[in-house]
């Protein structure tokens, strides 16, 4: 495959980018809101990264919030030069109604790849952030490998234990293959068990979601890995993995909060933001409380809770049920830009 088709095709993880055809009418129960631009000219090009997309987050160990993003480059348009995957920002921002603001990018004034090696190479086209999770005084980053359009050839996982500054490979390997292709694109969350549970699926949005769990200090020991699943009329740990919830899944966000956990998660098969609060990561998905957060929409019709070509969806540190932050990125693939970051508010979820 050219590296133009690429770019175009499957760059900042719109692989199968959501057509604005798709979009679904209704009503929500829910009151959302845009409350910034995050990416951009004027926002993130003093960092050499006006195009950019993802914006995963997560609570430093020294407090801050890091947040991690996709495929990037230095003018506002998808391959707009310097190509870099992935990169982090800093925030300070205590106040989410304000909209986040950036302190800082990890590698000094412009963001730096977080590790280096070349893009398009013969084994490999891009590294794309999956999920990152603070435990303790560290932080593991979830990385998907990737040859191509919709091609993961392995994932990994990485470690820093300065907040972000830097980062090394813990080790942690997984085929591309395990669990039918299941276990590609992650999102993860610490529970007060001890465990990380372990939301999962392919990176072709198009696949349902299965469920893992890891000890906590176990999270770079691929063997340790305990799938969930349904066997002899029973769903019990170590059966194969099952899925919990069909679909068409694209990037997730679980975490625990308030008392419960929450799936915000890109649902390309209706276009749209959906979110679910459950009691536990092992409750019933298909009964637990579900509704849309942000619609898909078309270009030149948009509003404050219908976005075109939308996908992310990532819950930022501070939210509460009630007072969902979330960062969502859009990408139009016919022009090459916007391709960026936002922040929406969800209130009335929980």
């Amino acid at each position: 495959m050219k590296r133009s088709t690429f770019l175009r095709g499957a760059l900042g993880a719109g692989l199968l980018a959501a057509v604005p055809s798709r979009a679904l009418a209704g009503t929500q129960a829910v009151l959302t809101n845009k409350v910034a631009d995050l990416t951009g000219p004027g926002l993130t090009d003093r960092f050499r990264m006006a195009a950019t997309d993802l914006g995963i987050p997560a609570r430093t160990p020294d407090g801050r919030l890091l947040f991690m993003f996709g495929d990037t480059f230095e003018q506002p348009a998808v391959g707009g030069g310097w190509w870099r995957s992935p990169v982090a920002l800093w925030s300070t921002t205590t106040d989410l109604n304000s909209g986040v603001k950036w302190s800082g990018a990890v590698g000094g004034d412009a963001a730096q790849q977080l590790w280096d090696y070349p893009h398009d190479n013969p084994t490999f086209s891009t590294v794309l952030p999956s999920d990152v999770i603070t435990i303790g005084g560290s932080m593991y980053l979830h990385a998907m490998v990737n040859k191509g359009l919709g091609n993961v050839v392995w994932t990994e996982i990485w470690r820093s234990d300065n907040s972000g500054a830097s980062w090394y490979h813990t080790g942690a390997k997984f085929d591309p293959n395990i669990d039918g292709g299941l276990f590609q694109l992650l999102t993860w969350g610490l529970g007060n068990d001890g465990y990380v549970y372990v939301y999962s699926t392919g990176f072709q949005r198009d696949k349902p979601i299965i469920l893992k769990r890891v000890r906590a200090d176990q999270i770079a020991n691929p063997a340790a890995y305990e799938p969930w699943g349904y066997r002899d009329g029973v769903w019990a740990w170590g059966n194969p993995a099952t899925p919990i919830l069909t679909g068409s899944f694209g990037e997730m966000s679980l975490r625990p909060l308030g008392g419960k956990w929450i799936l915000t998660w890109f649902n390309a098969g209706d276009y749209r933001i959906d979110g679910i609060i459950m009691d536990t990561p092992t409750s019933n998905l298909y009964t637990a409380y579900r509704q849309t957060l942000i619609y898909g929409g078309n270009w030149g019709s948009e509003d404050d809770n219908h976005v075109a070509q939308l996908y992310g969806g990532y819950i930022i540190p501070g939210s509460t049920l009630s007072d969902l932050h979330l960062s969502v990125s859009q990408w139009n693939t016919a022009n090459g830009w916007p391709y960026h970051v936002m922040q929406f508010r969800i209130r009335g979820f929980g």
